[in-house]
C-alpha cells in the first residue's frame, strides 16, 4: 500500500512541475492570450493535458511492455515537432495581430479632418473572441457605436454557423498541441518510470497519475494566466492586442531556437544525430 501511494502521489506532482515546462506554458499562453472566461481557459488547459497524457501514455505503455527502442533521428524528429508548432502558433498570433490593426494607422488612431461635419476614427474591438478593426462615425443623429456590419458577418460567426454542431471544434487546438508535446516528452518519461519501477503494470498506473497531475497542473496554469490577463486587460484595453503580438514573438523566437538546437546542434538535419531523452 505504501508503494503505490508513493507510485500515485510522485506521478501526480511530477506531472504538475511537468506541465510549467517553458515550451508547454509558451504553447498555452499563445492559444489563450484573448481569452477572458476563466471556465474556457481551464478547458483549454484541460484538452492540452488530455492530448498530452494521450500520446505519453500510448508511447510510454509501448516502450515499458515491448522494450521499444527509438531511434535517434526518429526521437529528435519528434522533439522538432514541438519547435515547429511553437512557430505555427507564433505565426498565427502575429498575423491575428497584424489584421487587427488598421492599415496605415495605430489602434484607436483618429483620422477626421477639420471642419468636416462627422468625425469618423477606426479603432479595434472584439466580438466574442474575434478582434478587428473599422471606422466608426460620430455623426450627428448616429450611434458612437453604430457599425457596418452585422455581428452574423464575423469570421468567428460563420466558423460556428459550419462548425457549431461539432462540440470540440474549439478544443482542437489545444489538443493537438497537447499531442505533439507529448511526443517530444513520452520516451524520457517512459525511460525514467523503467529506471524506477521495475513491475510494468505499476509503470502504468504511473504514466496515468502523471498525465492527471500534468491535466491538473495545465488547467491552474491556463486559469492563473487567464486571470492576469483579465485583470491588466480591464485597465489597458489595448493590453489583448500587445499580449497576442508578444506572446507570438516569444513562441515564435523559441521555436527557432528549438528548431535550431534539434536541426543543427543535435544533428537531425546532419549526418550524425545524438539524442538523449529528457
Amino acid at each position: 500500500m505504501a508503494s503505490l501511494l508513493s507510485i500515485i502521489a510522485l506521478g501526480f506532482f511530477l506531472g504538475m512541475r511537468h506541465a510549467t515546462d517553458p515550451d508547454h506554458v509558451i504553447a498555452v499562453t499563445t492559444i489563450v492570450s484573448r481569452q477572458r472566461k476563466l471556465g474556457r481557459a481551464a478547458m483549454i488547459g484541460a484538452f492540452w493535458g488530455i492530448g498530452h497524457t494521450l500520446t505519453i501514455f500510448v508511447v510510454g505503455t509501448l516502450i515499458i511492455l515491448f522494450g521499444i527502442v527509438i531511434p535517434a533521428r526518429v526521437g529528435l524528429s519528434m522533439e522538432l515537432s514541438v519547435g515547429l508548432m511553437l512557430v505555427i502558433l507564433g505565426v498565427m498570433n502575429v498575423a491575428g495581430f497584424l489584421r487587427a490593426v488598421p492599415s496605415g494607422a495605430r489602434l484607436d488612431d483618429e483620422t477626421h479632418e477639420p471642419g468636416e461635419p462627422e468625425v469618423v476614427h477606426s479603432h479595434a474591438h472584439s466580438h466574442g473572441d474575434y478582434v478587428h478593426s473599422h471606422a466608426h462615425s460620430h455623426s450627428q443623429g448616429h450611434s458612437p457605436d453604430a457599425h457596418t456590419h452585422t455581428l452574423g458577418k464575423t469570421p468567428l460567426s460563420v466558423m460556428d454557423r459550419r462548425l457549431g454542431k461539432i462540440w470540440m471544434y474549439q478544443q482542437i487546438r489545444p489538443l493537438i498541441v497537447g499531442i505533439v508535446h507529448g511526443l517530444a516528452g513520452s520516451a524520457a518519461v517512459a525511460l525514467l518510470v523503467l529506471t524506477t519501477i521495475r513491475d510494468p503494470r505499476w509503470a502504468i498506473v504511473y504514466l496515468l497519475v502523471f498525465g492527471v497531475g500534468t491535466i491538473a497542473g495545465m488547467m491552474l496554469i491556463t486559469m492563473s494566466i487567464a486571470s492576469a490577463f483579465t485583470f491588466l486587460g480591464r485597465r489597458h484595453h489595448k493590453f489583448f492586442h500587445w499580449l497576442a503580438l508578444a506572446s507570438g514573438v516569444l513562441s515564435l523566437a523559441f521555436g527557432v531556437l528549438v528548431v535550431y538546437q534539434i536541426g543543427f546542434a543535435s544533428g537531425l538535419f546532419t549526418g550524425h544525430p545524438q539524442w538523449t531523452p529528457r
